[in-house]
């Protein structure tokens, strides 16, 4: 361990880690529940999901452990599984492809490939700065409010008709005169999401470990406790053993998921293609980034001229899982802010990570419980989620330059209301740019806003095409 991860030399010790590991996992396992229940929205099977989930959090974050040597633990994304699910399927859908959803696949795939080239020439961080801080805290806030919409409809909150049909463009059609309204407030799905968002929100205060997968499992238990009493009527929330077999998830992942791509659509489609993969490479770019950052700062981590050390590895960790999550089938898997709690627990280096990941591994047996979890008893999940992410717009500067306002409010603003992630971006940079071109600051504009620019344009160009043809 010593010669692995160098202890010592950082200050920690085999239990310290291992404790900080666990400590992680606890944090973050709640994706093994949420991920199935939102990309079996996109006609996927949720047991292979799991697997694809659980497998992918695993690999991506042995490769930080070795490789990086950093307590960073991996798995697919928070709002890039949301935009998975709910933007880029319903849009290829809506086009008439057949398992839209190995599209997606594709341009997670292409996303991963495109994140290791940059990472060899280190090109990635140099893209990160280039953008203004405004547009990244709109864009982390605008995803925010977008899974919190996800988590509300998944339990019925808010319901709305906006966003029941879909165009041959993929865009949302309002099919009702009321956009958001509020759900039955006497429904179990209701009930027992609120109470599990009071809970998570109460454990959080009290700094108690865990306590967004607490939250989960509370709520699912109190779904449990309505489905017996015959208080809650929808699918059984129950877990079925009755034909348990361990490695039942991984064998509908080989079958269902495993190197499922369709690269017919990149040939035919390279335009809206290459839209969706720029969408999954910008969020990601910058949320794998500001992760690394604020978990180095938790952990000291950082150099005397607040640079952090092997950044080029961890880079590339997130890299090689993006690609290995899309081979095995799943969303885009990225670092996560939850590594924060390892290292609050003394946590320092890879060994940390190494612990999380075995224990990733170790979930994969318990799937009938982690499957038998309800949408609305992952709600809460969403919300607080959501919640941590939208803090980012208390960072803002509101009264600087008006290209940066305008621009990072626009993609806080367009991703709920449109529901799509990539309006969001396409709108805050194509703002950014044309306000930056009005005011005389044409030189503030990196030649990699302009390439954002020129690709968006293209893809409203497309859309209006579509609507007139």
């Amino acid at each position: 361990m010593e010669k692995l991860f160098k202890l010592k030399e950082n200050g920690t010790n085999v239990r310290t880690e291992i404790v900080a590991g666990v400590t992680t996992f606890l944090a973050m396992a709640y994706i093994l529940a949420v991920n199935p229940s939102i990309l079996s929205a996109a006609g996927m099977p949720s047991d292979a999901i799991f697997a694809a989930t659980s497998i992918s959090a695993a690999f991506a974050t042995l490769i930080m452990a070795f490789f990086a040597n950093y307590p960073v633990v991996l798995a697919s994304g928070m709002g890039l599984n949301a935009y998975f699910a709910f933007s880029v399927v319903p849009q290829l859908a809506s086009q008439g492809i057949t398992d839209p959803w190995k599209v997606a696949l594709t341009a997670i795939l292409f996303e991963g490939v495109i994140f290791i080239i940059l990472s060899i020439f280190r090109f990635r961080e140099t893209l990160v700065n280039k953008v203004p801080k405004n547009l990244k805290l709109g864009i982390s806030a605008g995803i925010g409010l977008f899974i919190v919409i996800v988590g509300l409809k998944g339990a019925g909150i808010v319901t709305t008709d906006a966003f029941a049909t879909v165009s041959e463009t993929g865009e949302a059609v309002v099919s009702s005169s009321t956009l958001v309204k509020l759900g039955n407030v006497a429904s179990p799905e209701f009930v027992l999401a609120m109470v599990g968002v009071i809970v998570i929100a109460a454990l959080w205060h009290f700094k108690v470990k865990g306590s967004i997968l607490i939250g989960i499992i509370v709520t699912w238990v109190l779904g449990i406790v309505a489905q017996l009493t015959g208080w809650y009527h929808g699918i059984s929330v129950i877990p079925d053993f009755s034909n348990y077999t361990v490695f039942a998830p991984v064998q509908s992942m080989a079958e269902n998921t495993f190197c499922k791509f369709d690269f017919a659509y990149v040939v035919q489609n390279g335009v809206n293609f290459a839209v969706i993969v720029f969408a999954f490479l910008f969020v990601d770019l910058f949320d794998t980034v500001g992760t690394l950052i604020g978990v180095a700062q938790e952990g000291k981590l950082l150099n005397e001229k607040g640079e952090l050390p092997r950044v080029g590895r961890a880079l590339m960790s997130d890299a090689l899982g993006t690609v290995g999550g899309s081979i095995l089938g799943t969303s885009t898997v990225t670092s996560y802010v939850e590594s924060t709690t390892g290292v609050a627990e003394g946590g320092k280096t890879g060994l940390t990570a190494l612990t999380s990941a075995v224990l990733f591994l170790l979930a994969l047996p318990l799937y009938p419980i982690f499957l038998a979890i309800p949408s609305f008893a992952t709600t809460p999940a969403l919300v607080f989620v959501g919640l941590l992410m939208i803090k980012n717009v208390t960072k803002m500067d509101f009264d600087s330059d008006i290209a940066d306002t305008v621009g990072g409010f626009f993609a806080i603003i367009t991703m709920p209301f449109t529901y799509s992630i990539a309006n969001g971006i396409m709108f805050g940079i194509i703002t950014w740019v044309i306000l930056k071109v009005i005011t005389g600051k044409i030189k503030d504009i990196h030649p990699v806003m302009w390439v954002s620019f020129a690709l968006f344009v293209v893809r409203i160009v497309t859309i209006v095409m579509g609507v007139s043809s």
